[in-house]
C-alpha cells in the first residue's frame, strides 16, 4: 500500500511580485512543499489564510496597507500559525527582526545582500519551512505573564543558572527572565541567533526585566542580578577564577551544526560550577544541549526540560529527555519557579 505524503501547504506574502515570483519557483521544486498561494498585501493574504488554511507562511515587512508587524500580531491573536519573517534586515533593522520574533515569529530570515545569494537564501527558507510547519504553535501564541505572581528568594551569590534555546526560544527565554527577581543568580544563555540579532535580543529582554540582561562579552562576570546572552557566530564558556566565574568567547568549529552551541556552554558548566548550577533546555529543533545538560546532572547540577505541550519545537528538550539528562520535566510557565526553588535546595 502507497502512502501519500501530504505536502506543506505555503503562502508567500510580499508586495515584491519578483520575490513572490521567485519565491514560488524554488519551493516549488521541493517534493514535499507546495506553495498554494501568494499575496501582494496583509489585506489579500487574510482572505487566503481563511480560504486555503496554510501549514506556513513567509512575511514581509515592508508593504503597502498593512506593516507585517502589524499583520503578525493579528495573525496570532485570531489564526496562530508559523510564520517566518523574509525581510530586508540590517544590523540597524534587527530590533525590528526581534519585535517580529517576540510577536509569535518562528524564524526571521534575511532576503538576499551583498554576501547572502538567492541560492543560499531559497535554502535556507525551504529548511526553516520544514522546521517550522512542525511547530507547535497555537498552544503557545498566546504566552502572557500578567497572571504571574512575583517570586522571591533568598540571594546566593554561588549558583548558576545555565539556560540553553532554540526555535521559539525568544518567546520562551522572555517568560522565563522576565520573571526572574532582581537578585537571582548569575545566568548564562545560549540561544540560537545570527550574529546581528543578539545584541538586539539582549537589549529588550534588558528592558523587560528586573535583572541586568546584556550581549555577552570576553570575561564578563558571571553575578548575581546578571543575564549574559552568547553573541551570534561565538561559542561561550563557563570559567572560575577562585570563587569567581566568567564567561569566555571564543570562535570556533560549528558543534551540533550550530554556533554558538549550547552543548560548548553546559559542558564548561559542568566542569567549573558543578553542583553550583541548575540548567534548563528549552524549545528547540535538534539535539544541542542534550548530552551537555546530562554532564551537567551527572557533577551535581539539578536540571530541568520544559515539556512537550509548551515547547513551540519538542526537540532539543526532547532529546534531553531521552538522555535521561533532565531531572524533571517542567512547563513554560512553571520553569522560572523551578529554577529558583533548585537556586536553593
Amino acid at each position: 500500500m502507497n502512502l501519500i505524503k501530504t505536502k506543506i501547504k505555503v503562502l508567500i506574502v510580499d508586495d515584491s511580485a519578483i520575490v513572490r515570483k521567485i519565491l514560488k519557483q524554488q519551493l516549488d521544486k521541493c517534493e514535499d512543499i507546495e506553495v498554494i498561494a501568494t499575496a501582494p498585501d496583509p489585506f489579500i493574504a487574510r482572505d487566503k489564510i481563511v480560504e486555503l488554511k496554510p501549514d506556513v507562511i513567509t512575511l514581509d515587512v515592508e508593504m503597502p496597507k498593512m506593516d507585517g508587524i502589524t499583520f503578525l500580531k493579528k495573525i496570532m491573536q485570531y489564526y496562530p500559525m508559523p510564520v517566518i519573517i523574509l525581510s530586508s534586515l540590517t544590523p540597524q533593522g534587527s530590533k525590528t527582526a526581534m519585535e517580529a520574533l517576540s510577536a509569535g515569529a518562528v524564524e526571521v530570515i534575511s532576503k538576499p545582500g551583498s554576501s547572502y545569494t538567492v541560492g543560499q537564501a531559497c535554502e535556507n527558507l525551504i529548511e526553516k519551512i520544514r522546521i517550522a510547519s512542525k511547530a507547535n504553535i497555537k498552544k503557545t501564541a498566546n504566552l502572557d505573564n500578567s497572571d504571574s505572581k512575583p517570586l522571591h528568594m533568598a540571594e546566593t551569590t554561588n549558583k548558576i543558572f545555565a539556560i540553553g534555546a532554540s526555535t521559539g526560544g525568544v518567546q520562551a527565554l522572555t517568560s522565563v527572565i522576565t520573571r526572574l527577581p532582581s537578585n537571582a543568580p548569575g545566568t548564562v544563555i545560549v540561544q540560537h541567533m545570527p550574529a546581528q540579532f543578539t545584541s538586539s535580543f539582549a537589549e529588550r529582554l534588558n528592558g523587560l526585566s528586573a535583572v541586568h540582561v546584556k550581549e555577552a562579552k570576553n570575561g564578563d562576570s558571571v553575578i548575581p542580578g546578571q543575564v549574559l546572552i552568547a553573541p551570534g557566530g561565538f561559542h561561550m564558556l563557563l570559567q572560575r577564577s577562585g570563587a569567581n566565574y566568567y564567561v569566555a568567547i571564543k570562535d570556533g568549529p560549528n558543534v551540533c551544526h550550530q554556533k554558538p552551541s549550547v552543548e560548548v556552554l553546559f559542558n564548561s558548566v559542568a566542569k567549573y560550577a558543578g553542583a553550583n548550577a541548575v540548567g534548563a533546555i528549552l524549545t528547540g529543533m535538534g539535539n544541542d544541549g542534550a548530552k551537555g545538560l546530562l554532564s551537567m546532572r551527572q557533577n551535581g547540577a539539578h536540571t530541568i526540560a520544559q515539556d512537550e505541550a509548551s515547547c513551540i519545537v519538542f526537540g532539543m528538550p526532547k532529546e534531553a529527555i531521552k538522555e535521561n539528562a533532565a531531572e524533571k520535566i517542567v512547563s513554560l510557565n512553571n520553569i522560572p519557579q523551578a529554577l529558583l526553588n533548585f537556586a536553593v535546595s
